[in-house]
């Protein structure tokens, strides 16, 4: 069974780094859990999104998002800080474009497998507060964020620009109501086994 299981573990295991090797995730990290500091967070999320979005909206490629990301990290910064004094908060900003690693996470109708992600994090203050993410690369973080709420459709398309077939149908959890259990079940496994 636990050789079964292993090679299942392999197989999952690859194509989480397929998907996140596609992905680019976006996270605002308040400096803490208060209200106020939730509530700053998200109006620097506002703001920022507002300016990436049209720069953000008709990349081809996750390179290109690199690319336009970097050359505007000052600018988002900038953007940042001027939400943040405008609100009357004094807290530092940190903007980087990393490696992390995420547990489980579900957006809209797609659930992203645990694993090391690329991410583009704005980190205000300590940076000690719940985040706000979305995937940037494809540009989902654009599509009804005023609404707060994901199309299926618009979702489906962005996601199929970037994963294949068999990667789309890992993390669509529309079609695969069990996805969550089978990827704890993995995140379980590999603690237990490394």
């Amino acid at each position: 069974l636990v050789g079964a299981l292993g090679g299942s573990n392999m197989k999952a295991q690859a194509a989480q780094n397929d998907i996140s090797n596609k992905i680019i995730r976006f996270h605002v990290i308040a400096n803490s859990d208060s209200l106020n500091d939730q509530a700053v967070k998200l109006r620097v999320r506002d703001d920022v999104l507002s300016y990436l979005s049209p720069k953000l909206e008709k990349s081809s490629s996750l390179e290109e998002s690199k690319k336009i990301l970097n050359k505007n990290s000052i600018e988002v910064k900038k953007i940042a800080v001027a939400q943040l004094r405008k609100s009357g908060y004094n807290y530092s900003v940190k903007i980087e474009l990393s490696n992390e690693n995420f547990p489980i996470k579900t957006y809209g109708n797609i659930t992203l497998p645990q694993g090391r992600y690329q991410a583009y994090r704005i980190i205000i203050g300590s940076g000690k507060g719940q985040n706000w993410w979305c995937v940037m690369f494809p540009p989902l973080c654009f599509v009804d964020i005023t609404k707060g709420s994901v199309s299926y459709k618009q979702t489906q398309k962005e996601m199929m620009k970037v994963l294949t077939p068999e990667e789309y149908s890992i993390v669509d959890n529309q079609n695969v109501g069990n996805i969550k259990i089978k990827f704890k079940f993995l995140e379980i496994f590999n603690k237990i086994f490394s």
